[in-house]
């Protein structure tokens, strides 16, 4: 069965605009998806993302794993229902926060194991054990346990783990395949900044025919002139009738290059984390809103953006809020950041589907 189904291609790039199927509804693509780490979008409510046309949102296997617990949640009635939100849920494997543990884990063929960042506590997360953590979540689209290899990484230490990523990948493809769910499983393209690695993980993936594909190991602290060349290397060889997600990449002019490359699904935290130091996306660039500049000016964040912060507040106003240190600059800002990317995407669509 196919989940995915392309509706326009653009005449102009390798963008195309399309429809995922989830158990919990469809999404359009390209789409932005917030990420709500801990089961939320820091500092906004499911209503807020809701009235920001959000389609969809990330947590995080790692995170939810470890606290409260991947039972916990199944036992309230899973994800969707705990957190309150019916939309579709990706939750991603917890490979990038287990690997970024650096100093307090060890790598083997079964797995990883690691001490926890909240009580020191050991832990194996395995193939198999991630997957079980993201059927007890119940959400839409769950991610394989892989290796991200950081930046820089020798050809050799790529190498060492693309082999282990890929054979965890296809152990995780045979265990969902026998639990006959729903769910849909994405596998995760590795290789790091070497093509010809990228091209053995997408050779090796492509053979277990899941219903996505996503790049991973790029927004690893790489510069631009080293992950542009291997999303476009990657991109088209990637199935062209299953949806493509570029893990972790957020920057409107790094989507903007992506999706014209063929990327379909996106997600990022910095529309929130940069909000939370007072970094606000504009139509004419990135805005400081603690800039002195802004002490007394009447205009909204972005004159030309239709949020709800902007249709109601002053620079002046949110500058006074962000430098008292008030919660409601964050969920103001936040409001701003993740709607101005939400919307971002929403306009190539049309452009898309106008073309």
């Amino acid at each position: 069965m196919s989940h995915f189904e392309i509706v326009k291609k653009s005449k102009t790039s390798k963008a195309r605009a399309g429809i995922l199927h989830t158990p919990h509804g469809p999404i359009e693509t390209p789409v932005f998806m917030p990420v709500g780490t801990q089961g939320t979008v820091k500092s906004l409510t499911p209503q807020h993302l809701h009235d920001i046309n959000a389609q969809i949102i990330l947590s995080n296997t790692y995170h939810l794993a470890l606290r409260p617990g991947s039972k916990l949640i199944k036992e309230a009635g899973g994800l969707h229902k705990w957190i309150a939100w019916p939309k579709p849920i990706l939750t991603d494997s917890g490979g990038f926060q287990v690997f970024s543990l650096s100093k307090m884990r060890k790598i083997t063929d079964t797995g990883v194991t690691f001490q926890s960042h909240i009580d020191g506590s050991k832990h194996l997360f395995t193939p198999k054990s991630v997957i079980d953590f993201q059927h007890d979540f119940g959400t839409d689209i769950m991610m394989p346990l892989d290796i991200c290899t950081p930046y820089p990484a020798t050809e050799e230490e790529t190498a060492r783990d693309l082999a282990i990523t890929t054979q965890w990948e296809t152990e995780a493809a045979e265990y969902w395949r026998s639990l006959n769910t729903p769910q849909l499983l994405f596998a995760i393209v590795q290789g790091g900044m070497y093509p010809h690695l990228r091209d053995r993980s997408v050779e090796a993936l492509i053979k277990l025919d899941l219903p996505g594909y996503a790049i991973g190991g790029v927004s690893v602290g790489e510069p631009i002139d080293k992950m542009y060349p291997i999303i476009a290397h990657t991109t088209p060889q990637l199935p062209e009738n299953k949806p493509r997600y570029l893990m972790g990449v957020g920057l409107p002019e790094n989507l903007e290059y992506a999706i014209a490359q063929g990327v379909d699904m996106f997600d990022c935290v910095l529309p929130t984390r940069l909000a939370r130091h007072g970094q606000l996306f504009t139509t004419t660039g990135k805005l400081t809103i603690k800039n002195e500049q802004f002490k007394t000016d009447p205009l909204p964040i972005d004159p030309l953006c239709q949020c709800y912060t902007c249709t109601h507040f002053s620079r002046s106003y949110l500058r006074h809020l962000f430098m008292a240190k008030e919660l409601l600059a964050m969920t103001l800002l936040s409001l701003h950041n993740v709607h101005y990317l939400i919307q971002f995407v929403q306009k190539i669509r049309d452009d898309i589907l106008a073309s």
